[in-house]
């Protein structure tokens, strides 16, 4: 009974940090991915501008034409691979782009991919343990596991409120905190980007060295998706430690999205490397930004599965031990595994932490 009562309190409180956590999260970085609602309102791109009659009147409008056409104008910027460098429209076309279909086709993805997570959980609700809690434990992950699980994704969660918050400022901050608000703003969060930017790139790497063994493709991994992964049709296939849904976002987000954004971010990070041309800077601010935009739609529905979308999936995470029964549910092959292998389920009880007071002795006074 008193183990019982210590588990409905820990899961309340779990469920309440969860809560707060995920709103937090969803706030911050969705606060930004609407900023083109804000530019569409305030009719930011406005009508199409007519340059014939400027370039009739401005003397210097023949040069930029020619630029334009990729003839003529010389900068005359000091500095390696741009002095005596002929004058190009790469950086009009990137500003294009970036305050153009970037912004808003990635407002629209963010929103559309929340949009269908909530309507996902609205109408199948928590995947709850069919068995309930045995209240027995199995180890799942270790502690450098999930130190380096928890690094890799805070600095994930950083890194994408200031690159969202950079990105779609202007439409989303600017009319909040005024220009010069922001401009503190972008300052301290471009550092913070920068900064972070490589050792995030180290807990990814570290993480693609660590786990990419437990991601092989196999046959089982067939049969999950053929099963809807147990989220359609109420079976749970068989998996191994990691089941196919885990290996679509492993090497679809942290090794492929993750790869990509790694090295244009030391690219954009690290210009005096001495090869970054006009081009390849305005490219790879480009691949960057679409890259971590699909990367963190990746990451809201990995969150959810693993917190709120999944009961008893995060203490995997936290505490580093599973209920046996949710092991059975959802990685059946790596139970098995586990148990062959010598391991043996230890109660909820006798964790440190919950241990029941000891009665007083019944000898002496």
């Amino acid at each position: 009974m008193q183990s019982q009562t210590q588990a409905m309190k820990a899961s309340r409180r779990w469920r309440s940090m969860l809560w707060s956590m995920l709103a937090i999260i969803v706030l911050a970085m969705a606060l930004p991915s609407v900023g083109y609602l804000v530019a569409d309102a305030a009719q930011v791109y406005g009508p199409e501008r007519d340059f014939s009659e400027e370039m009739s009147s401005n003397p210097r409008s023949e040069m930029w034409r020619d630029a334009r056409f990729g003839q003529g104008g010389m900068t005359t910027q000091t500095g390696p691979y741009v002095t005596n460098q002929m004058i190009a429209n790469i950086g009009e076309n990137w500003r294009q782009v970036r305050t153009g279909p970037m912004t808003t086709l990635g407002g629209w993805f963010l929103i559309g991919v929340l949009v269908l997570i909530s309507l996902f959980f609205a109408f199948t609700g928590r995947s709850r343990i069919e068995e309930g809690r045995s209240g027995m434990t199995v180890v799942r992950w270790k502690g450098y596991e999930r130190f380096l699980h928890w690094f890799t994704a805070l600095s994930f969660v950083v890194l994408a409120i200031t690159g969202l918050s950079l990105l779609f400022g202007r439409y989303v901050l600017i009319p909040v905190v005024g220009h010069s608000g922001f401009a503190g703003y972008a300052q301290a969060a471009m550092y913070v980007h920068n900064f972070l930017g490589p050792a995030f790139s180290v807990g990814v790497l570290l993480m693609i060295v660590l786990w990419a063994k437990h991601n092989i493709p196999n046959r089982t991994d067939v049969e999950w998706f053929k099963q809807g992964g147990g989220i359609v049709g109420g079976k749970h296939p068989s998996a191994g430690k990691m089941n196919g849904g885990e290996k679509v976002w492993f090497w679809g987000g942290v090794f492929t999205l993750g790869l990509i954004v790694i090295v244009s971010g030391f690219i954009l990070d690290f210009p005096n490397w001495g090869f970054q041309t006009r081009e390849i800077m305005a490219w790879s601010q480009s691949i960057h930004a679409i890259a971590a935009i699909i990367w963190i739609g990746f990451f809201f529905g990995h969150a959810y599965i693993g917190t709120l979308g999944t009961e008893g999936a995060l203490e995997g995470m936290t505490r580093g031990r599973v209920d046996t029964n949710w092991a059975k549910q959802h990685h059946d092959l790596w139970y098995e595994d586990l148990i062959a292998n010598g391991e043996r389920p230890v109660p909820e009880s006798e964790l440190e932490g919950n241990k029941p007071a000891q009665p007083a002795s019944q000898t002496g006074h």
